[in-house]
């Protein structure tokens, strides 16, 4: 099966996970720019993370089914989970808003930024897995250190969040300060893919 009906089905999904996101974002009642931070502000700096974190894995996503000759029932299947995962990033970041960035909303989001961060590692695997450790992909992901850091950071501010300083802020923003560090590590796309993928081109 062509990778060209998956990779569509996965930008609607995307497409759809944003724009859900920016409709939570209330408009302020007032005309001044302090109305605008009272009523937005935290929606707009949670909104903006995750609309990054979204962009990301869609940046990952059209990079790696660049290298992707056919997929089967299981590529369809851990795609299906990674979508999953990332429908809830709505849900996450209202709660996490809304609630000013309360410790257990924030763990919450930080335990849907982590099981999309397994689910991409998983339908990566299940590629390579399929396609061959020589494929383009496989060459290309290696040892893939900067995806395990990733859930590695991912553990850690959630576990900051639950264990540092209960009563007060401080695992909060540990947490917070991960995930920003993962959108810093990731924002520009992966080269090693990129460049397979000019390899890819070239070669086909």
């Amino acid at each position: 099966m062509r990778t060209g009906r998956l990779e569509a089905f996965s930008d609607g999904v995307l497409a759809i996970i944003i724009t859900i996101m920016v409709l939570e974002l209330r408009a302020p009642e007032g005309h001044d720019l302090s109305d605008l931070v009272h009523s937005t502000g935290v929606g707009l700096l949670a909104y903006l993370l995750s609309f990054v974190y979204v962009g990301i894995y869609w940046n990952a996503h059209h990079h790696m089914f660049h290298l992707v000759r056919r997929v089967n029932g299981g590529v369809l299947w851990a795609n299906l989970a990674l979508l999953f995962c990332l429908s809830l990033v709505p849900l996450t970041t209202a709660w996490m808003s809304q609630s000013r960035f309360e410790r257990i909303p924030v763990v919450v989001y930080g335990l849907n930024l982590l099981v999309a961060a397994v689910a991409y590692l998983v339908l990566q695997s299940v590629i390579i897995r399929q396609e061959g450790p020589e494929s383009s992909l496989g060459r290309a992901v290696g040892r893939d250190l900067k995806g395990k850091m990733s859930v590695t950071f991912d553990v850690v501010g959630v576990l900051s969040a639950l264990t540092i300083d209960r009563s007060g802020r401080v695992g909060v923003w540990i947490a917070l300060a991960c995930f920003v560090l993962i959108v810093i590590t990731w924002v520009v796309p992966d080269r090693r893919i990129a460049r397979a993928v000019r390899e890819y081109g070239t070669a086909a």
